[in-house]
């Protein structure tokens, strides 16, 4: 009969998890509270496991189930059971017969007998010796000379089990002890240390810079027409009637022209340039508009409050004077601007109402001229008083044709009229006749090339009513005149101080704490961003 050969020891890969065994499986929840000594000898066979009291099947196969076997381990036992030739009803059947032979199914020993190496010995039934099988592949120990006996210091499985889980307890303090020490290296490296760096930065080296606030406000003029009512009052005195002027001046002092005009009449970039402003905060001599333009967003700070109508200015500078006098000039921009917005539209206003009453006034000096020239060429005045004049005359010698009738009418009533004063009579009125008809052929018809007075009145009445027209037609011009100068005045704008710039006596900027602990929270934002990552990276990788 060949003896067992004897086990191998191998080293137990810890688990990260204190509850998981060898193969992944839960340990039982059974842990001695003492720990065993550190000289123990490990057993290189496992001892077996005394059997417990005499307790019915039932009984045992509900114990073992309560120890919340896995699926996993309760196969590994019915093959256990079937290599030792057991006859089993189920998987905890095989665990009860195991352990009631002494055989630990979860035990490392155990689970390498399950795999037969080549030329080795194959495991026999219980009761059999070992077949050979050939040759021995596993790693073999090599026992010391002169000491072949078994070893006599055979702990419990109970100890062994014990010996294990305080080994894995300090591996598993050893690796948080090593984790904490790379996490709090990390922190330090890229939380802590550009934190203090950045406060050192604030506190020493960084140059002191000064802010000059002003506060300004855009009006408008009142007017008598806006505030008659009307959609035109309707946002009179409010924020809203100058909200578009107010978003205009903004937008422009924090626009590039600003900037240029603001260097071309102060030295804005000389300024930023002083070789005294530290490294990070100083402009380059030769830096271009642009690089130009963002240290200007950062040092010109412009806001708008639309519920107050307030424009807010903030204008920081190395030296208080400087932003006292940048501060100035923005402002002097802004009020040019304002001025701006609306002179174009009031001198659109006024040219075109002085357009129209010089039209006006040029019509009516043109009448007039042909109203002098008609009277030069009718040679009167007035055509009423030459027709008047003419029909005078008809009346009158219509009169004396009456006279003259009449005074023939009693020479002929006589028995014996005088011939010489009938023909005489006669005489004098065919004369009266010829005048009468004479004179109302001055009235309607050309004599000698010259006009009728009827055409004298007609051309004189045309050239008179032209004239007054174009009279009414420039005093309506004047009048829209008048209107669009009151509406000119109305569009006017003016900016209004309410915060005038004052050169402040101690720097605003830079705000060491605040800015230092600014600077710690975005490095440990970074840091958090990047190890969750880096996380996620790996976990996929591994996956």
């Amino acid at each position: 009969m060949t003896t067992k050969p004897k086990a191998k020891k191998f080293r137990i890969r810890r688990d990260s998890s204190l509850s998981n065994g060898p193969d992944g499986a839960e340990l039982p929840p059974t842990t001695p509270s003492l720990e065993p000594p550190k000289n123990a000898a490990m057993p290189s066979t496992a001892a077996p496991v005394p059997a417990p009291a005499a307790t019915s099947s039932d009984a045992e196969l509900e114990t073992i189930r309560k120890e919340g076997l896995t699926g996993r381990q309760l196969r590994m036992a019915r093959r256990v059971a079937q290599k030792q030739g057991m006859t089993v009803t189920s998987d905890l059947d095989a665990v009860r017969q195991l352990r009631t032979a002494g055989v630990d199914p979860f035990q490392r020993n155990t689970i390498l007998e399950l795999v037969a190496p080549e030329g080795g010995s194959q495991p026999a039934p219980a009761g059999q010796g070992a077949q050979p099988l050939g040759k021995i592949q596993l790693p073999q120990t090599v026992p010391e000379k002169g000491n072949n006996l078994p070893s006599k210091d055979v702990a419990s499985p109970i100890a062994n089990r014990a010996s294990e889980i305080m080994a894995i307890q300090r591996d598993i303090a050893k690796r948080r002890r090593r984790k904490l020490f790379l996490l709090v290296t990390r922190l330090s490296f890229f939380v802590l240390l550009p934190t203090i760096l950045a406060g050192y930065y604030f506190a020493v080296m960084a140059t002191p810079m000064y802010a000059t606030n002003s506060e300004f406000v855009i009006q408008q003029s009142d007017s008598s027409a806006a505030a008659g009512g009307g959609l035109g009052g309707l946002f009179a005195g409010t924020s809203m009637a100058t909200q578009q002027d107010s978003i205009t001046v903004q937008s422009y002092l924090a626009s590039r022209a600003a900037m240029v005009r603001l260097d071309e009449d102060l030295g804005f970039r000389d300024h930023f340039s002083h070789p005294d402003i530290d490294p990070i905060q100083r402009l380059e001599s030769d830096a271009s508009n642009e690089k130009m333009f963002k240290l200007y967003q950062k040092r010109v700070k412009i806001s708008y409050d639309p519920t107050e109508g307030i424009l807010r200015m903030e204008v920081i500078a190395a030296s208080s004077q400087a932003s006292q006098t940048f501060s100035n000039a923005l402002i002097g921009y802004a009020e040019e601007q304002v001025d701006q917005l609306t002179r174009r539209l009031r001198e659109d206003q006024m040219a075109g109402a002085s357009a129209a009453y010089e039209a006006a006034e040029a019509r009516r000096d043109e009448a007039l001229r042909k109203l002098l020239k008609t009277q030069e060429d009718t040679q009167e005045l007035d055509p009423t008083t030459a027709a008047s004049a003419i029909l005078g005359r008809i009346g009158a010698l219509e009169q004396r044709h009456l006279d003259l009738r009449l005074s023939l009418n009693e020479r002929l009533s006589a028995t014996r009229p005088n011939q010489a004063r009938v023909d005489g009579l006669r005489s004098q009125i065919e004369n009266v006749e010829n005048l009468i008809a004479e004179e109302r052929g001055k009235l309607t018809s050309n004599s000698e090339g010259q006009p009728s007075v009827a055409q004298n009145n007609t051309l004189l009445r045309l050239a008179e009513e032209n004239y007054a027209f174009q009279t009414v037609l420039v005093q309506q011009a004047l009048s829209q005149m008048e209107t669009a100068i009151i509406e000119a005045n109305r569009q006017v704008r003016y900016l209004s101080l309410g915060v005038e710039p004052v050169a402040p006596d101690e720097a605003t900027y830079p705000q060491v704490v605040e800015n230092t602990l600014l600077a710690g929270v975005i490095m440990a934002g970074i840091y958090l961003m990047l190890s969750l990552t880096a996380s996620i990276l790996r976990e996929q990788v591994s996956s």
